[in-house]
């Protein structure tokens, strides 16, 4: 990779379901990387990591650890999303999102990644609304930014969907259906951290939305 497409990443979530496995492919690329992680998790960390011991929920506890990243990856969010946990998902989704957004804007990120969610969708409304208002703040922020939509990935614990795949290509033949088909169905983990890595290594000026096609496409 030349000097030029190699970035300075802080990541919050990076030793969760996408980030651990994020991380490392970061590092093998070249990209030096910082993860905030709560006291204990800097052991789950692949070497090459820096960690920044906080708090997600508080910028107080890692705004004066952002510099010198110029890219900031979002990866913060409840685990196994699913509708009863409404709640958790404003006390934590939101609330996380929230405080990145201000600590990475005061600290001159110019790039935002934020792991957003497919929409619309005709399912999690609690969750979609959430991601959504990730999204408004973002915007309103003027950094520059990329949301990764996957409406589910799948991966280790995160299987069952595979069972709906055949569903999900007879309705790509069905043209009224197709587009909606195409944004809905769920990517694997590889290719969203591929979608990730490549989103790291091309800013976009502006917002650049990365749907579940595109994720697909990634190589």
């Amino acid at each position: 990779m030349a000097d030029a497409r190699q970035r300075n990443v802080f990541i919050t979530g990076g030793t969760g379901y996408l980030g651990r496995f994020l991380v490392p492919e970061l590092i093998k690329r070249g990209h030096t990387v910082t993860c905030l992680v709560r006291p204990g998790s800097e052991k789950r960390l692949p070497a090459g990591a820096k960690a920044v011991i906080g708090d997600a929920l508080k910028q107080s506890t890692f705004k004066d650890h952002i510099s010198p990243a110029d890219t900031f990856i979002q990866l913060v969010g409840v685990p196994h999303p699913s509708p009863a946990k409404a709640a958790e998902f404003r006390s934590i989704d939101l609330v996380s999102v929230r405080e990145s957004v201000a600590a990475a804007n005061a600290a001159g990120i110019k790039h935002f990644v934020y792991l957003s969610v497919a929409q619309p969708s005709p399912v999690m409304q609690a969750y979609l609304a959430v991601r959504a208002e990730g999204e408004a703040l973002i915007h309103q922020s003027g950094m520059n930014a990329t949301f990764i939509r996957p409406l589910y990935v799948l991966g280790p614990g995160h299987y069952w969907p595979y069972l709906l795949l055949p569903f999900f290509w007879v309705f790509t033949l069905i043209p009224s259906r197709r587009a909606a088909t195409l944004r809905l169905m769920p990517v694997t983990l590889a290719q969203t951290i591929r979608a990730v890595v490549q989103s790291v290594e091309n800013p976009p000026s502006g917002i650049h939305i990365v749907e579940a096609a595109e994720i697909r496409g990634c190589r």
